[in-house]
């Protein structure tokens, strides 16, 4: 059975179409929450399943490298059985959180050596031992282990690292090929576009990617602080360049406003950890644009949530009752924000998909994007 399948394109390049996993089928364009240490923050499994829609979410490969640990991992059958979650999973190669961790790592062309941010103690992440994690975590998609460039970058630094990340997609797939999955389902690995913002690293990227030969394929390194408009702008000349018949995963995007332009540049799946980061600081987004929870002036404001809300946080309580419990620090308002943000990006990515099935996607983005940017 294909594993990608596109079923309507639009006069641009977005796309709605299907992938189908062992776990399931996920429609595209798709929005996946970020499970990061097999939880999504303050969000019970059953909510994303039931209220959210969620459809896939991730799972990172440092974090539950370091805790539950390997062994509690296999233990349990993989992190689906862990968690208790039916549903796809994508993993990270623990890259990124390699990158985050700047002043404790050591690079190297065997791999990076990093000191444990829970307990000190030292490891060593290869692109080997990246996909031997992974595959005892068992995702459905999982990544090449590949360096993370910061922004701003010099030019040569960006250079050397996305040549060091098309060395190390090698050993990647070698071990892949050598080592077989080990819960009985099939596995899918994404290598990934690497160049900063330097238009001609891109597009030597995306052609090393896209020979690769891999089911789907990721852009990294972007949304790490450049401006949108070259976010955009790489996303539109690495998206000429990658297959048409394979999945496109912007890794960490984004705004509301970021993921429909994305999807506008031919992008199928995106992830962030920005719905639930910031609902966590009362802010919601919604259909109107954005909401500051602790703001005076939903004190007595006693109409649901959202009216336009998906969820049954946004039609079982109001706008003062979320405030209070904001202003009063409770923990159900973190819970409460995180259920909407995460319901309302799984709805936007919903919607833009019937507007591309429809023929009417750029129209309506050109016209939503504006309303989904202002302040309430």
């Amino acid at each position: 059975m294909k594993f990608f399948n596109i079923e309507k394109t639009s006069e641009g390049k977005a796309r709605a179409g299907e992938l189908i996993t062992d776990h399931g089928k996920i429609q595209t364009p798709i929005f996946m929450p970020v499970g990061t240490v097999a939880s999504v923050k303050t969000v019970h499994q059953r909510e994303l399943k039931e209220d959210i829609k969620a459809q896939i979410i991730l799972g990172n490969t440092y974090h539950l490298y370091l805790r539950p640990t390997m062994d509690t991992m296999q233990e349990a059958g993989g992190l689906h059985k862990f968690m208790n979650w039916d549903l796809p999973i994508l993993t990270d190669s623990g890259g990124f959180q390699v990158f985050s961790l700047s002043k404790s790592r050591k690079m190297s062309e065997e791999g990076v050596k990093f000191k444990s941010h829970i307990d000190g103690s030292y490891h060593m992440f290869t692109p080997e031992k990246s996909m031997e994690i992974q595959r005892q975590i068992g995702a459905d998609i999982f990544m090449a282990f590949d360096e993370c460039t910061p922004y701003p970058c010099e030019y040569n630094q960006a250079k050397t690292s996305m040549e060091l990340t098309h060395r190390w997609l090698k050993r990647c797939i070698d071990w892949t090929e050598e080592n077989k999955e080990i819960y009985g389902h099939k596995q899918r690995l994404f290598p990934i576009v690497q160049g900063s913002t330097y238009s001609d690293l891109r597009k030597i990227s995306a052609e090393v990617i896209s020979e690769a030969g891999a089911e789907g394929n990721a852009i990294g390194g972007l949304s790490v602080g450049e401006p949108e408009e070259e976010m955009y702008r790489i996303t539109d000349e690495v998206t000429d360049i990658l297959p048409k018949d394979k999945p496109r995963y912007l890794m960490g995007v984004g705004t509301p406003w970021n993921i429909l332009e994305s999807i506008g540049l031919g992008i199928d799946m995106m992830d962030c950890v920005m719905p639930t980061r910031n609902a966590r600081n009362a802010m919601l987004f919604t259909w109107q644009g954005v909401m500051n929870m602790k703001n005076e002036k939903w004190k007595q404001d006693f109409s649901p949530l959202d009216e336009f809300g998906t969820s049954y946080v946004d039609k079982e309580y109001s706008k003062a009752y979320l405030r209070h419990l904001f202003v009063s620090k409770e923990y159900l308002a973190k819970q409460i924000a995180s259920v909407h943000n995460l319901a309302f990006y799984l709805d936007l990515v919903k919607v833009a998909r019937e507007h591309i099935v429809a023929g009417d996607f750029y129209e309506w983005k050109k016209s939503i994007v504006p309303v989904l940017r202002q302040r309430l």
